[in-house]
């Protein structure tokens, strides 16, 4: 794994602890070598993991569509910068573009990343890592909901491996260093039953 697209909020949250554990994220990045590929922004969580990469002497590729946002949230000192057309070309070159996610506390637009990336690995469209670092037990409902999705018989309960999770930085960035793709099982349980 060389390049590392990280989903964020573009808000920073309520408590400091997202803050810092962005700033570590972006830190552990530098220190592996590895190349951060996000969002573009100079705010929110998004901009506290590409500074921090950038201060670390790391490279960060930011991917931001073209005149969607207002230039005072556009990073204007990262190692490159790919302007796209719309939101749907800036979620594929930050795929096309990265061997490995993570998906830090965020928004809708988190989630939707997070939820899009997993859904192709169901469906063996890719076998890239996808992280979860569940900073401050963040995702406790989210990873609930998983379980239940798989309890009540809409998600085979091995593509739970599909999603590496936790609350430390560095243990999640070893843990998709070391991840093996995982043999999913078929999205559909009972065909039978239609």
């Amino acid at each position: 794994m060389e390049r590392i697209c990280v989903y964020s909020g573009s808000n920073i949250g309520f408590k400091p602890i997202y803050k810092e554990s962005a700033k570590r994220l972006g830190q552990v990045i530098a220190k592996k070598g590895l190349e951060l590929i996000y969002g573009g922004s100079n705010v929110g969580l998004m901009g506290a993991v590409a500074n921090e990469v950038l201060q670390n002497q790391g490279s960060v590729i930011g991917v931001i569509p073209r005149g969607l946002f207002g230039r005072e949230i556009v990073h204007h000192n990262l190692t490159k910068m790919i302007e796209v057309e719309n939101m749907r070309e800036r979620k594929r070159t930050m795929f096309e573009l990265s061997d490995g996610f993570i998906a830090l506390p965020g928004g809708l637009g988190t989630l939707e990343e997070l939820f899009e990336t997993l859904s192709f690995a169901q469906l063996g469209l890719h076998q890239k890592p996808i992280g979860l670092l569940n900073t401050e037990n963040f995702f406790a409902s989210l990873l609930d909901l998983l379980v239940k999705t798989c309890d009540e018989g809409f998600m085979p309960p091995e593509n739970k491996q599909l999603l590496l999770v936790s609350g430390n930085e560095t243990e999640l960035i070893e843990k998709m260093l070391d991840y093996k793709p995982v043999a999913v099982a078929s999205k559909w349980l009972n065909l039978n039953n239609r």
